[in-house]
């Protein structure tokens, strides 16, 4: 085989699918793991294109077998692991030579590690991979963040293995160090209010209106036939139609309901108060999976309380319009995160090309996407999507809607922290004048803060300090 042009440490569940991705679309690659078994395992599934990939049993002997300057993929934690594996391959490599953080990471310690790698001349890259195994194996969105010159000698071998969106590949460079991974971090926050948003209608649906798993789910089918078009909705109409293989009914019904998180919500979260944001969307879709985590104390209190609710029967069309309506604000919020950190951290990210490389490949592809994309580029004013012009029908007919479906659901008592969070979003930013001056005045009152007068006078304490 010719020279691998990567390498790739880490065999499991996504490093194998990016690597057998990279075969199949004739790069030439060389591969290793820690412990053997995988090696084995993955030499047997990369049979049909084994003319491109070459097994080494050591992270030493891989590095040695990748020509100069070397492009080397670490698909293992993002946390103590990578930087153990850093510890050990830095002694291994040359001036030049880049490092690829394919997982999860945390922007900060990406930034970090971008840093100690350039103490030794080494290039450091953090890579957003969304899409899952699916995607990491037949075509995933990338965010890539790093050196220029990392980037031009991975543009090409990343290019033919990214997802294609009417022919274009959805990668791109953000952006230096951390900027790849931060915009990974919010896609997943976007997907965390997404989905949420998505279990708030199905309670509506399922225990307000009384209708059937496999009604709703091809409600959702329906929807996905239009503007609310995304692999989210496709893929609640799809399971929401399974019945249970081990059990009557349906299978949603045999699954415990208590989601599981690693973690990149609550960093969207964190990092968007760090920065002066307040993504209360995804702060609640985050909050509604740490409470459901909590089964216990909820069956607890539903047997102190009460956990009786009112039918409920919200029409389609309203659904439809407030949905698309929500999931704008829900991007809004996600874009006003990506530009306090552009700003913070000098990244000058392009957001029309994010919106673009979120059209295919990762969880959040939708339809709208393709609208976010063209309202950055017409220039939204402020740069902020509920601004928009293109999406004022949208919000004449979806914001009566949701505020219809908001106040008769929680009436009903049903809680919806996503679906309320977006109406007070809207909400708020629509006052010319808030309720603010009262908590400048008590914080002056208790603290003496002080606080800035309308008139512009050089007043700035309250008369109760006189």
């Amino acid at each position: 085989m010719a020279d691998p042009q990567i390498g790739i440490y880490g065999l499991g569940t996504m490093g194998a699918a990016l690597a057998l991705n990279m075969a199949d679309n004739g790069i030439s690659i060389a591969v290793s793991n820690r412990s053997a078994d995988p090696i084995t395992a993955f030499m047997k599934r990369a049979e049909p294109f084994s003319a491109q990939v070459r097994a080494l049993d050591t992270l030493e002997q891989l590095i040695e077998a990748l020509p100069k300057p070397r492009l080397l993929l670490a698909m293992i934690p993002s946390t103590a692991p990578m930087d153990e594996f850093l510890t050990h391959v830095i002694p291994l490599l040359a001036a030049g030579d880049t490092v690829i953080d394919a997982g999860n990471a945390d922007f900060h310690a990406t930034r970090a590690r971008a840093a100690q790698l350039a103490e030794h001349g080494l290039h450091f890259v953090g890579l957003g991979v969304s899409g899952g195994e699916h995607g990491a194996r037949h075509g995933p969105s990338m965010m890539f963040g790093g050196a220029m010159d990392s980037w031009q000698g991975l543009q090409p071998i990343l290019s033919k293995i990214a997802a294609r969106f009417e022919g274009a590949p959805c990668v791109d460079r953000m952006g230096p160090d951390g900027a790849g991974h931060f915009v990974k971090t919010v896609h997943n926050g976007i997907e965390y209010a997404d989905m949420q948003m998505i279990a708030e209608v199905y309670d509506l649906l399922r225990n307000g209106a009384g209708l059937a798993p496999a009604q709703i789910g091809a409600q959702f089918t329906r929807w996905n036939e239009g503007p609310l078009e995304s692999y989210l909705f496709e893929i609640t109409g799809t399971v929401l139609g399974y019945e249970d293989a081990l059990g009557d009914g349906p299978v949603v019904d045999a699954i415990l309901d208590r989601a599981g998180q690693k973690g990149t919500g609550r960093w969207t979260a964190i990092e968007a108060v760090k920065l002066g944001q307040s993504a209360t969307m995804i702060e609640g879709a985050v909050a509604a999976r740490a409470w459901s985590a909590e089964k216990p104390l909820r069956e607890l209190a539903g047997a102190a309380l009460g956990s009786d609710r009112e039918a409920f029967s919200p029409e389609p069309d309203d659904l439809e319009a407030a949905l698309l309506a929500a999931r704008i604000l829900e991007y809004a919020q996600g874009f006003r995160i990506l530009a306090a950190a552009s700003e913070d951290y000098d990244w000058q990210l392009d957001f029309a090309r994010i919106a673009e490389i979120w059209r295919a490949g990762c969880i959040i592809r939708a339809r709208l996407l393709d609208d976010i994309a063209s309202a950055f580029r017409d220039g939204a004013p402020e740069g902020q999507l509920f601004l928009a012009p293109r999406f004022a029908e949208v919000f004449e007919v979806g914001i009566p809607a949701l505020r219809r479906l908001v106040s008769q659901g929680i009436a009903a008592g049903y809680p919806l922290p996503v679906l309320s969070s977006a109406l007070a979003f809207w909400d708020t930013l629509r006052q010319p004048r808030g309720t603010a001056a009262l908590i400048q005045a008590q914080r002056d009152f208790f603290g003496r803060h002080g606080f800035d007068r309308v008139d512009g006078q050089d007043a700035h304490h309250g008369p109760w300090w006189d």
